[in-house]
């Protein structure tokens, strides 16, 4: 299997620290408000990646961060007014409703950066101690010029590095030093050796993988426009802090999702949150559009787009549901069509596989997918199709389906889904009854998160 490697600008060979086990990060959401389509597409392409990697027979530890503190989570709480841990609460459990709803389920944990504040603090510690950090009144801060390598992940020189996460502390040494911990007595704060205060937004990173994974591992994702600086700021603490180089033997980045053709942005208007794209449209085909584009290549979305995927996902369906109710019919079980078809299938899926081997290539995987749809859309007018030829496309979509994290077969789900839904309604109706109010309204409204709008009558 080949990766593309952003540090490399080149696809490797990918070979984990470990055999056969492979430990994936990728930057969670700042929690302040809802997650954005372009959150969604970045966090699909992983969730498909982390399921091909498990389909190869990788043990995959696949781990997401939650910045639940930050000067954007405190600017939001004051403009609420609620407390800022609060709000962070309810934005990650809308977060965690909106990956399920995409069909991204792969995460094995969501690691708070609150809940890992004294691992924060041993890493800054550690820092000071080897010189590649200092303390001002303000707070503590990395040096970036005592790290000659920052930079090489964006390919850009120290001198040449424009200011980032500008910050007006006169007492910092270089502007582009950046914050490891800021001392602040305000809530919420936490005691440290520097007085109490909170963590900057890189350090909570670093010290939640090297918790959970060590100082090295195999794979660190995220969108392109965290390159610089977060990713940069990672690799200098990291690499610092422990003296291991590579921090990361695979980089992996997506690429931007634009609104025809422009930025997505809330000044411009083309700002679009999950939420609002899944009252129109399913999940899966969101999901479809998002990986019938390679995941390093920008998406140009739009309603045109929307309705293509919505078709060509219809189309595959439609060629199912076919079989379906051919096999439901009086088919044989003999045919002679039968081992030219296992072969012809075969072959497909290992056309499939060789797709996603190269750089998880899902635009090719689709075209193996819809290359087989029309062979069978060809051989249902001849009428060759036995029982056993159609189990055994079932299965074979059912395959893919579940590396590409897409249901062909709807009405199976569907009939599951009601079923599921009847059992919560009647024990709602019970808990109604017994006029336990508080519970009943948790369902309801943890039904609407899902996209299930329920009235009582």
């Amino acid at each position: 299997m080949f990766i593309y490697n952003t540090m490399s600008r080149s696809k490797e060979q990918f070979n984990p620290i470990k055999p056969n086990r492979v430990k994936l990060f990728v930057c969670g959401p700042t929690v302040y408000d809802d997650s954005h389509i372009g959150h969604g597409r970045t966090y699909i392409a992983f969730d498909c990646i982390a399921r091909f990697l498990r389909y190869q027979g990788y043990s995959l530890f696949y781990l997401q961060n939650i910045t639940d503190v930050d000067d954007k989570v405190i600017k939001r709480a004051r403009e609420k007014g609620t407390d800022p841990l609060v709000l962070a609460r309810e934005y990650e459990r809308r977060y965690l409703a909106d990956m399920k709803a995409l069909g991204v389920k792969n995460v094995n944990l969501y690691a708070r950066a609150t809940e890992h504040v004294p691992e924060i603090i041993v890493q800054i510690k550690i820092l000071l101690e080897k010189g590649f950090a200092y303390e001002t009144e303000t707070g503590v801060y990395f040096e970036e010029s005592k790290f000659p390598d920052f930079g090489k992940l964006s390919r850009r020189k120290l001198e040449d590095l424009t200011v980032h996460r500008v910050d007006p502390d006169p007492s910092k040494r270089s502007p582009g030093d950046f914050a490891l911990w800021k001392k602040i007595d305000k809530q919420p704060s936490w005691d440290s050796p520097w007085g109490r205060g909170r963590p900057g937004w890189h350090i909570e990173d670093t010290a939640i993988t090297e918790e959970y994974f060590g100082s090295q591992y195999d794979i660190h994702g995220g969108g392109l426009d965290l390159i610089f600086p977060h990713h940069e700021a990672e690799i200098a603490q990291m690499e610092s802090a422990s003296g291991l180089k590579p921090m990361v033997r695979c980089w992996m980045h997506t690429g931007f999702l634009n609104v025809k053709g422009e930025k997505m942005s809330k000044s411009l208007g083309n700002f679009i949150t999950i939420r609002e794209l899944l009252q129109r449209w399913d999940g899966d085909v969101f999901r479809f559009l998002v990986l019938s584009t390679h995941y390093r290549s920008p998406i140009d979305f739009g309603e045109e787009a929307l309705i293509q995927a919505h078709n060509s996902l219809e189309r595959v369906r439609k060629t199912l549901k076919k079989l379906d109710e051919l096999l439901k019919s009086n088919l044989d079980d003999e045919g002679s069509s039968n081992v030219k078809n296992i072969e012809i299938w075969d072959e497909a899926h290992k056309k499939f596989i060789e797709a996603m081997e190269d750089d998880f290539n899902t635009p090719q995987a689709l075209s193996v997918l819809f290359e087989i749809v029309r062979n069978i859309n060809r051989q249902m007018q001849n009428e060759i199709f036995t029982k056993s030829s159609i189990t055994r496309i079932k299965i074979l979509f059912e395959e893919w389906g579940e590396i590409l994290g897409i249901n062909f077969l709807p009405g199976e789900k569907q009939e599951r889904t009601d079923d599921v839904l009847n059992i919560l309604l009647d024990v709602r109706n019970q808990l109604r009854e017994k006029k336990e109010w508080e519970l009943s309204d948790k369902i309801r409204s943890q039904l609407k998160d899902l996209g299930f709008g329920l009235e009582d009558n």
